[in-house]
């Protein structure tokens, strides 16, 4: 292919060679289409998979259409033309879903409704895509044309048609081009600002709130303003007046039924108190989905997007960002031949395109890196994109100025929205709490944290019970050693503490003795494959120093205890109670804690050093130096102050096997199962009530939280509100909070039906499977399977999927299809007859209104799992519930009162609630709107009310 410009004159005759494209295929369940020259058509399974394997062929999604058709994901080749890919090049960090369908719909195409329309929008999709690269108007042409060109050598299937498309539209002659991967040298800096300092007291009065409201109102097109949503405004303005006493924060717990408006609800004071007083308010969610739909509705407050860039930014930890250096790592290896050069080369264009570099619910494509067979360690996903192990080297890495992180930590400091997740709020809590108990400066992140909107606020207790927990498990030991001394094979990437630090600590004759005996000592943590001899699937267990020894005697333990329970074996992994220890397990017990205490000391004499040359040499540290030490220490701190001293109490517990446990805690040992075999074993520790370390960490020390949820009372209580204080800790607080219940503005009892299917055997698959058939082809689609456990979704999903195919209804299922949860999530919001089946991650991250989610239906009654933890804590708190039953009850009731609230997002939704248990009692209903009456009834009359009841459907939809 020549670098010259295509001529006008060809341009003119029409030429497009680059529009020959081969037939589409689709592949929706139980029907195939293609379409070529003569037309789209429905074909045969066995003629579908001729195309697939056969020649040239349009595809959306190659694996899942190859699981489709019963075959293993096929690797990458000239002769599959994925046009997911290709919309990954044309329109880098733009939303699609991963379907035809959700091609259409990001092209503002006609939806597809069957699968002849699918396989025609297919080629119709690649036309648009590459006429819209040959358009003279096409952004950055040279810096797309570049990259195609090397893309195309490599072997794109879409190379030699983009590369002719984007000459179509004119490129610049020239004789020589690199290779358009290095991206990292084109990504913009950051610049460092003065500091903000610390945010004012201005108060935010009620009726100041309601005018702001009003005001967004208005900028979001809206001339009306709810009642209900305004008196929220206006009571969420509490939580940002100014505290009066150091440890008495202005507390609201507010639950908001759906449809009130919360987000902007509380958007009115938090943009006024940041605006007034020059700080931050934070908000924090606990799922990805909602993080984005705060952001978008921020448009309101700041409808210029580079002013809102500036005023909202979304935090997320470290683990969630594109690491420039791991792309530069893997881009390199894969041009010698050691990596899948095409998905990086796709991932390299979305990060110069990136609003924030976000990989994991950002705008990054998920689905890209599997769209074919590529072996893992070559993905260019997430998984080997992001720093998930801690080896940043921060102001030594020579992609600093352009880190993705750091430009987010650093907007937002200077924002008025940050837009956090529960996670990254309580885990920083945690560590700046611990590191001013030494008397030592905070890490930043949490200095800020004066007002806080926690939304999703009914997750808040779960969100603290993984923060404040620990962990020691093989995988967790193996990780600190890669940390500490690097990847232990060839070919693997990494960084250990030694490439990090050598150069900082080489002039100084005692940090260097630290760090070479830190490395030493970690010899004896598990290496790689730690599952493998402590669990092997055949032969003898063979651990491998001490931590692997205690590991291999747990599992020992693990297996005498728990072989009769029915919470054991390949469903939830095993467990056992700690407490009394066998003799191998207190013996191993001793050793582990003396290898761990080995590698401790000379971390925490590291730091010390490290922190001595930030004071010794203060005047002769340049920044980056600096930050690079600054960084290492909180590296240390996690470390060697947290997570090893928290692994050594848990070991030490065990030593004489016979003390009276810590009433605060519950520990117990685990082993995780996955198709069957133990992956992984661990001593566990939980707080009983992890909202001790919330209240002390997050809440008492700020001056105003928002707590705020559609389900946070529960009516069959004597105060409606108890389970939220109980599960938020503000029932510790000196100044009790303020409680606010706004009630729904949606009319449920003429928008939905709630039905409990008494005449089903829920133990049985095939019966759960035939409801379902019956009930989401009563809708007509549109229909969500929640489960409590995967493996009855697999079961119902073998059995359901090819039923629902023969109607035309496509069935997506987590744990079973090729995708992660958001984008299956995705593809059930654009196909509005497709059904989906998932757990608890599915019933969280659902926010799908409009027809597309029309019938939801549980498998059994969503009790919590009576497992050690939960049962320590039915004895603990549950008390002020009616003893344990209460407990439960509540626990209950909130999901199912969570997920009935999925179903109905917009006054003209109309919905179907269904629970395939008849057991389930009426009292756990209780939750659910004012209105809504429980019906009873067989499996005939459930799906004859269904379809009565859904068969007429609004025309047009509105926000």
């Amino acid at each position: 292919m020549s670098d010259e410009s295509v001529t006008a004159e060809s341009r003119l005759t029409g030429a497009e060679p680059w529009l020959d494209l081969p037939p589409a295929l689709a592949t929706p369940p139980g029907a195939g289409a293609v379409c070529d020259e003569a037309g789209a058509r429905k074909i045969g399974r066995g003629a579908a998979e001729g195309f697939f394997t056969g020649g040239p062929v349009l595809v959306a999604h190659a694996s899942l259409t190859a699981r489709r058709l019963g075959l293993t994901p096929p690797p990458r080749s000239g002769d599959l033309m994925d046009v997911l890919e290709l919309y990954a090049f044309v329109r880098p960090a733009r939303f699609c879903a991963p379907s035809p369908t959700g091609l259409a719909l990001s092209l503002g195409l006609a939806e597809p409704k069957s699968p002849e329309a699918q396989a025609a929008v297919l080629r119709e999709a690649a036309a648009v895509l590459l006429r819209e690269l040959a358009a003279p108007a096409y952004p950055q042409r040279e810096a797309a044309y570049v990259l195609a060109l090397t893309l195309q050598r490599a072997g794109w299937a879409w190379g030699e048609r983009v590369v002719e498309a984007l000459e179509a539209g004119g490129v610049r002659a020239r004789q020589h081009r690199g290779s358009g991967l290095d991206v990292w040298s084109r990504l913009t800096e950051w610049e460092d600002e003065a500091p903000r300092g610390e945010a004012g007291s201005a108060p935010v009065d009620s009726e100041s709130a309601r005018i702001r409201l009003e005001k967004l109102l208005q900028a979001s097109g809206l001339d009306e303003t709810r009642p209900t949503q305004s008196d929220y405004a206006a009571e969420a303005a509490f939580a940002f007046s100014p505290r009066n006493e150091e440890g008495r924060p202005r507390v609201l717990l507010a639950e908001a039924g759906t449809g009130t408006g919360k987000t902007l609800g509380y958007l009115a004071p938090a943009s006024l108190w940041a605006e007034r007083n020059q700080g931050a308010a934070w908000i924090s969610t606990y799922t990805r989905a909602l993080q984005r739909q705060i952001d978008r509705e921020s448009h309101a407050l700041w409808p210029d997007p580079d002013e809102r860039r500036r005023k909202t930014v979304i935090r997320k930890g470290r683990e969630n960002y594109l690491c420039v250096l791991n792309l530069q790592d893997m881009v390199q290896a894969a041009q010698l031949g050691n990596g899948d050069l095409i998905g990086l080369g796709l991932a390299g264009r979305w990060a110069l395109h990136t609003r924030d570099g976000d990989m994991t619910g950002g705008d990054f494509p998920g689905w890209l890196s599997g769209l074919f067979a590529v072996p893992p360690a070559h993905a260019a996903g997430a998984a080997n994109l992001v720093d998930r192990r801690g080896e940043c080297v921060h102001a030594a890495c020579p992609h600093y100025r352009t880190c993705f992180v750091e430009k987010t930590i650093r907007a937002s400091r200077r924002a008025d929205l940050v837009i956090a997740n529960h996670a990254l709020v309580l885990t920083q809590a945690a560590f700046d709490g611990a590191r001013s108990a030494r008397g030592q400066q905070q890490d930043g992140e949490t200095a800020a944290l004066k007002r806080i909107v926690f939304d999703e606020g009914h997750h808040l207790f779960d969100a603290a019970d993984s923060a404040f927990s620990a962990c020691l498990s093989g995988q967790e030991a193996a990780e600190l050693r890669r940390w500490i001394r690097g990847p232990e094979g060839r070919g693997r990437r990494g960084r250990g503490l030694e490439q990090r630090l050598g150069d900082l600590v080489g002039d100084n004759e005692a940090a260097l003795k630290a760090l070479q005996d830190a490395i030493r000592a970690a010899a004896a943590l598990p290496g790689e494959g730690v599952s493998g001899r402590v669990a092997p699937a055949s032969g003898e267990v063979n651990p491998i120093g001490p931590i692997e020894a205690f590991l291999a005697a747990a599992l020992d333990q693990l297996r005498a205890r728990t072989a009769e329970t029915p919470y054991g074996g390949a469903e939830f992994g095993m467990e056992c109670a700690l407490k009394p220890v066998t003799e191998a397990v207190a013996e191993t017990a001793r050793a582990a804690a003396q290898a761990l205490a080995a590698v401790e000391a000379p971390l925490l004499a590291l730091a010390r050093h490290l922190e001595d040359v930030l004071d010794d040499e203060a005047a002769e540290l340049d920044g980056s130096q600096r930050s690079r030490i600054e960084g290492a220490l909180r590296g240390l701190d996690r470390r060697a102050r947290m997570t090893l001293p928290g692994w050594r109490s848990m070991l030490a517990a065990l030593e004489d096997g016979g003390s009276e446990p810590d009433p605060d805690f519950v520990d117990w040992l685990s082993a995780e199962t996955a198709f069957g075999r133990i992956h992984d074993v661990a001593l566990r520790r939980h707080w009983i009530d992890p909202t001790v370390p919330l209240e002390a960490a997050v809440i008492a020390p700020s001056h105003g939280v928002l707590v705020t949820s559609a389900t946070l009372s529960d009516p069959l209580q004597d105060d409606p509100f108890d389970l939220a204080r109980l599960r938020t800790g503000s029932a510790r607080l000196i100044e009790p909070p303020r409680t606010l219940k706004v009630e729904s503005p949606f009319d449920y009892a003429a928008s939905s039906r709630v039905i409990v299917v008494n005449d089903l055997v829920k133990d049985d698959p095939r019966q759960t499977a035939a409801a379902m058939r019956e009930l989401f082809l009563a809708a007509g689609g549109g229909g969500l399977g929640l489960f409590t456990a995967i493996r009855r979704l697999k079961a119902v999903y073998e059995r359901l999927g090819p039923d629902l195919a023969k109607a035309g209804v496509p069935l997506y299922a987590q744990h079973v299809d090729p995708l992660e949860v958001g984008a299956l999530v995705d593809m059930f919001r654009v196909e509005e007859n497709a059904c989906l089946l998932g757990t608890d991650a599915v019933r969280d991250g659902v926010d799908v209104p409009g027809r597309s989610l029309r019938v939801l239906a549980f498998d059994r009654a969503p009790w919590p799992r009576p497992d050690l933890l939960h049962k320590a804590r039915r004895e603990r708190l549950g008390g002020q519930f009616g003893q344990g039953r209460g407990y439960d009850d509540a626990l209950a009731r909130a999901r199912i009162a969570q997920a009935f609230g999925r179903l109905i997002r917009r006054a003209d939704d109309k919905g179907v609630f269904l629970m395939l248990d008849a057991a389930t009692p009426t009292r756990l209903f209780a939750s659910l709107p004012p209105g809504i009456e429980v019906q009873r009834m067989g499996l005939a009359d459930a799906v004859a009310l269904t379809r009565d009841f859904l068969q007429t459907t609004p025309q047009t939809e509105t926000d």
